[in-house]
């Protein structure tokens, strides 16, 4: 099958400059994403067909190479093989779309995040990011809280300033690639003469290289250390929810941009309620008198306690709901629910009088349920009562 032309799958001319190529490649990543296209493999070769256009063409070597030789040059380049998993392309192109964990793929788009492309750079190695799991009570939920983090990472070196230089040391131009942080060969096949375009392995592509390194940080900039942070966890959050936390993940290699922090949200069980989307859920056990009699009993809620009435005749597995005691909207203005469960009480030990009395009152009729009120309820499930409350 014969390969679509880069500039043509994104739609742009020839003398296309950097902005123009990024700005098309995301409307093409946009139209064409999975996500949106749940099931289409049109669509989803369309989108490798945009990650690996836009891959050649943001990279001015790349782009030079496939400009000379097409299609051929590109096969005879060793750094690029192009792309088969549609889960490579998420992984390769953080500069686009940013990191993918849980949240957005699009967050990068709309809000002009940090831009990490895996090119070459001037300015050292980029840092990788890193993921913490923050364990949550549902207390804390309810009210959002700002938890301090203990991690440990790559940190930038203090005596060299991240350079890896020593002190009155500087960088120089590397010999082998002369700057350039790239390592031209020439090949000959029975199709041409091809040019080889790959990192420069003495400099790894940075195009300078360290005369005298750091004693402390041994050229890299950084050092091992661990820092202590604080996050602000809003209200309402869930279990797999994250917060970025930019720039505060490793430090680069000698001055390169630091990575990103990711703080993933983890629930911890609560030993007397259960959450149940925005709405909590409380097993609450009553006596036989205070079901038949009614009564105000004092709950418990995330936020503390309340009174709960407790209507006359109340039926075992009645569910009362309390409102706004639940937890709130993430970024929203409403607030979830507390759902009471009724379960009637049966004792297990009886003295002789309690025995007495429970004989005596079930010769009564209205101790007795009525025909077809034993089994009436045994076919609805908890849930389907709950959907009852909202109907």
């Amino acid at each position: 099958m014969t390969k679509r032309d880069y500039y043509e799958i994104l739609e742009i001319p020839k003398n296309a400059n950097p902005d123009e190529i990024k700005k098309a490649y995301r409307k093409a990543a946009l139209k064409f994403h999975p996500d949106r296209n749940p099931n289409n493999k049109e669509a989803e070769e369309k989108f490798k067909e945009a990650a690996e256009a836009y891959e050649v063409l943001s990279d001015d070597s790349k782009r030079r190479r496939y400009d000379q030789f097409g299609h051929e040059g590109m096969r005879a380049g060793a750094d690029f093989h192009g792309y088969q998993d549609i889960n490579e392309i998420f992984s390769s192109f953080s500069d686009i779309f940013g990191s993918s964990f849980g949240g957005s793929i699009f967050e990068e788009v709309f809000t002009g995040g940090r831009s990490r492309a895996r090119g070459r750079s001037q300015t050292g190695s980029p840092g990788s990011d890193l993921k913490i799991r923050l364990k949550l009570t549902l207390e804390e939920i309810a009210t959002g809280i700002e938890k301090k983090l203990k991690i440990k990472r790559w940190k930038m070196c203090d005596i060299c300033e991240g350079s890896g230089a020593k002190a009155g040391s500087s960088r120089t131009s590397c010999p082998i690639c002369n700057g350039t942080g790239e390592v031209r060969q020439v090949s000959r096949s029975v199709f041409g003469q091809f040019v080889n375009i790959s990192t420069c392995t003495n400099c790894n592509g940075e195009g300078r290289i360290i005369k005298d390194r750091c004693q402390i940080c041994g050229g890299e900039g950084r050092v091992q250390g661990e820092t202590t942070l604080k996050v602000n966890v809003p209200a309402g959050v869930s279990e797999g929810n994250y917060i970025p936390l930019r720039g505060q993940g490793n430090a680069g290699q000698r001055g390169g941009p630091p990575g990103d922090l990711i703080v993933i949200i983890e629930e911890e069980p609560h030993k007397l309620f259960t959450r149940n989307g925005e709405d909590i859920i409380l097993d609450l056990l009553v006596s036989f008198s205070e079901a038949a009699l009614g009564a105000e009993l004092d709950i418990p809620t995330l936020t503390g306690r309340a009174r709960l009435k407790i209507e006359p005749g109340t039926q075992s597995g009645k569910i009362l709901r309390m409102r706004d005691k639940g937890i709130p909207e993430l970024n929203g203005q409403g607030r979830g629910d507390q759902l009471v469960r009724v379960n009637v009480w049966v004792p297990t030990r009886l003295t002789k009088e309690d025995k007495d009395i429970l004989r005596s009152l079930s010769r009564s009729e209205n101790m007795k349920p009525k025909e077809g009120d034993r089994s009436a309820h045994s076919d609805k499930s908890f849930f389907e009562k709950m959907k009852g409350i909202f109907s």
